[in-house]
């Protein structure tokens, strides 16, 4: 019995260009385990589900490479591994292009995956960068900690393994922080050689379709099956080229909603297809009245196999072969709220500023930079929130904050992975400096053009479109407008009109 490690998560590449994810697995000796008592192996699956006739595995390897060097697609990273000759610059191309496109679409790697080689060629350049540098390039990309765990891995190369990737999957994943199985796989196949499969979410669509598995295909069971399915078809001879080739043919080809069958390369391998077939000569015969005999359209005809669809959710005749692969609901995402708050002043050109501070450096997007911010309770109501923002800003300035000068702009929602977040946007403008508590987080005023090429998140960046476009709107009105109008009360609901700094920090008065 095989020993499984959890394999790191990697995008998935869907509809053609998304990017690629790696589940978790385990052994099926870890599954056979039942209150510490060693239970009986399970059967086997049936050999349908398996890849046991040699001379199929030669011809589908040869149909997939021939394919593959007809048409893959011209990327970066690939270009850069078929032509560095340094094995250690090869390796690190490779591995940047595998963490980039973790959860991520190969079409917004590309400018990414570009202007980091250019700025870090060699493992030894990334060493030697901050963190502050790695996250301003790596802004907009998202799943922030990939490119700190990348960084942190690269310091280590260089100072505890003298500058010298290791060589074969199973060191890699030991050796370095942030690399996977999959993640592992790919760059030993791909930049050394060695034989060893890999599993993502393309291969694991691609080889569920193929071999009708229709077991959750994220349950440890069924991915220590898919392992072992990938390690017996990759080619000796070209590993790497074999592994981005079943990649490539998820990414483009056997795609989630409309998988392109007619072009596939290896369809005459693919029992989805052929059990899709059968049931449409059937359905054939019965129109024009001949006679049908019983179709042989069971998944393996054995009860209990460990990689059939369960009892509950049988085959479904109008899904044809995207009936597979079968995944376990997904975890509905936790609702958030935060209070976000847009100070502004104007600089020494007339331009506005922004005040920003930086995130703890662990959690959600850390060290990043953005707006004051603070979570808010789901129940609070506008005033509640003005309030509770009034009082952060206070602890944080070291002075009073009236709660009528926080002028509400409007929400943006941003989804991350895990978490449906919803920020609700203040705006504060300014006319003088502030005296900031140097205890706090680090903060700093910086231009438009400044922000955006900070290390600031996707979120933030929506936020602040939103406060210009409320700017723009309010600045088109008073351009508009003929009849002359006299000052606006200061309160909650009055917008587009500069506080002095007496006024925003003077003491609330009660009514």
């Amino acid at each position: 019995m095989r020993h499984l490690r959890a394999a790191t998560a990697r995008g998935l590449r869907t509809g053609g260009s998304g990017g690629r994810s790696v589940p978790a697995g385990r052994s099926r000796k870890d599954a056979s385990l039942h209150r510490g008592a060693l239970a009986p192996a399970p059967a086997p699956p049936p050999a349908r589900h398996l890849f046991s006739d040699p001379a199929e595995v030669e011809a589908l390897r040869r149909n997939l490479l021939a394919w593959y060097d007809e048409c893959k697609r011209d990327l970066p990273w690939r270009r850069l591994a078929a032509t560095e000759s340094d094995s250690n610059r090869r390796a690190y191309a490779v591995w940047v292009s595998e963490i980039m496109l973790q959860q991520t679409q190969v079409a917004t790697v590309i400018n990414y995956y570009n202007r980091w080689m250019q700025k870090w060629p060699t493992l030894q350049a990334l060493s030697q960068a901050s963190l502050e540098e790695v996250n301003e390039l790596w802004a907009g990309l998202g799943y922030y900690s990939r490119g700190k765990r990348l960084q942190e891995a690269a310091r280590k190369v260089v100072s505890e393994l003298a500058g010298q990737m290791p060589r074969t999957a199973e060191d890699l994943q030991k050796l370095l922080p942030g690399v996977g199985r999959y993640t592992a796989g790919a760059i030993a196949s791909i930049s050394y050689g060695q034989a060893t499969g890999v599993v993502d979410g393309n291969v694991i669509r691609v080889l569920c379709r193929l071999r009708c598995i229709g077991a959750d295909s994220s349950s440890p069971a069924v991915i220590d099956w898919l392992w072992d399915m990938a390690n017996t078809l990759v080619d000796r001879s070209r590993p790497g080229d074999f592994n981005q080739a079943l990649m490539e043919l998820g990414a483009t080809v056997c795609v989630p909603k409309a998988p392109l069958c007619g072009e596939c390369p290896v369809k005459q391998h693919c029992q989805a297809r052929h059990r899709m077939e059968k049931e449409l000569t059937v359905a054939s015969q019965k129109l024009f009245g001949k006679p049908v005999p019983v179709p042989d359209v069971e998944d393996c005809g054995v009860g209990g196999c460990p990689l059939c669809p369960p009892a509950t959710e049988p085959w479904d005749s109008s899904l044809g072969v995207t009936n597979f692969p079968r995944k376990a609901a997904k975890k509905q995402p936790r609702v958030a709220r935060t209070a976000t708050c847009v100070l502004e002043r104007r600089g020494c050109h007339g331009a506005p500023e922004y005040l920003i501070v930086q995130r703890p450096s662990s959690g959600l997007l850390a060290g990043l930079w953005e707006f004051p911010s603070l979570p808010l309770a789901q129940d609070l109501q506008e005033e509640e929130q003005r309030e509770v923002l009034a009082d952060h800003l206070r602890a944080w300035m070291g002075q009073p904050v009236a709660v009528g000068s926080l002028q509400l702009i409007g929400e943006v929602v941003h989804i991350f992975s895990h978490i449906h977040q919803t920020y609700v946007v203040y705006s504060l403008p300014l006319d003088a400096d502030i005296t900031l508590d140097p205890a706090l987080s680090p903060s700093r005023w910086v231009t438009e053009k400044e922000f955006y090429a900070s290390a600031v998140s996707t979120a933030m960046k929506k936020v602040l479109k939103v406060c210009e476009k409320q700017r723009g709107e309010e600045s088109s009105l008073g351009k508009g407008s003929k009849r002359k109008r006299g000052p606006k009360p200061q309160g909650a609901g009055s917008t587009g009109t500069q506080l002095s700094l007496r006024a925003f920090l003077q003491t609330p008065t009660s009514p």
